[in-house]
């Protein structure tokens, strides 16, 4: 008789545990719910979670940025970042706080999917609505030879931010010397000045095929405001373009992803 009760209650557990198997591992039709890694948005965050005091302006949800519309996978006006990047960006947004200033955001996470629209306009060399504004001393055909546009970005990496200061006194932006995305020498750190020791030269030698442009000291000085507080919180910058850094240890150094760029949950 116990020997009996002992294996009722054995096949009883049986049963309730392959119940529950199948409930925590089904979905509604029975099938397992299956995301491929590069589709797995839960290590992000979305960053005015993260950093209240962020300001956005998403230029490829709207039109102004250097294609003229909306980018394919910005399906709302909002920023996604790695938990890693987003806290780091935090104390970033603190330092500056202090200093006056607001952190603007352009661009976080990107979406494969958009890198795979910057790449079929860079192709399409008879669309150039927007050269005026981004481009004016560059044929559109040589983006993708010169590397403005490239098959991959670390944005896709989910640990690169697009960003400047926004003065709270003047409640205006901090006046940078050139336009976020602005494709030429310009936009390099080191142009007119040294990024590594803050000095200011005036000096664009660098570039004596590209028409004679400058920076005012003051415009050299903003950009060296954020590049400081951005490399003394974990990011690094990139010699190209004095808006854009990375996580120094990013947490997916090899994983492009793509999923959309919305709120997450939705």
């Amino acid at each position: 008789m116990r020997k009996m009760k002992l294996w009722m209650l054995a096949a009883i557990l049986c049963v309730i545990c392959g119940a529950c198997v199948i409930t925590c591992c089904s979905s509604k039709d029975d099938n397992p719910v299956v995301v491929a890694p590069t589709d797995d948005s839960s290590q992000f965050v979305t960053l005015t979670d993260a950093v209240p005091d962020a300001i956005l302006e998403i230029r490829y949800y709207g039109t102004y940025n250097f294609v003229g519309t909306r980018i394919d996978g910005y399906e709302e006006p909002t920023a996604l970042l790695t938990r890693q990047a987003a806290k780091a960006l935090k104390e970033v947004s603190d330092d500056v706080m202090s200093q006056g200033y607001r952190l603007k955001i352009y661009d976080a996470y990107r979406p494969q999917k958009g890198v795979d629209h910057f790449v079929r306009w860079s192709k399409d060399v008879g669309d150039t609505k927007m050269k005026a504004f981004f481009y004016p001393d560059l044929d559109k055909s040589v983006l993708f030879a010169q590397d403005y546009i490239m098959e991959k970005s670390g944005h896709t990496r989910g640990s690169t931010v697009d960003l400047t200061l926004f003065d709270m006194q003047t409640e205006k932006e901090l006046d940078m010397g050139g336009t976020f995305d602005w494709f030429g020498p310009e936009s390099h750190p080191d142009f007119c000045g040294n990024p590594d020791t803050g000095e200011y030269t005036g000096d664009n030698s660098k570039s004596p095929s590209q028409p004679k442009r400058s920076i005012t000291e003051q415009q050299f000085k903003n950009r060296m405001i954020l590049r400081r507080a951005m490399l003394a919180h974990g990011f690094k910058p990139l010699d190209s373009e004095w808006w854009h850094f990375t996580l120094k240890d990013e947490p997916f150094p090899d994983t492009y992803f793509t999923f959309p760029v919305r709120q997450l949950g939705h």
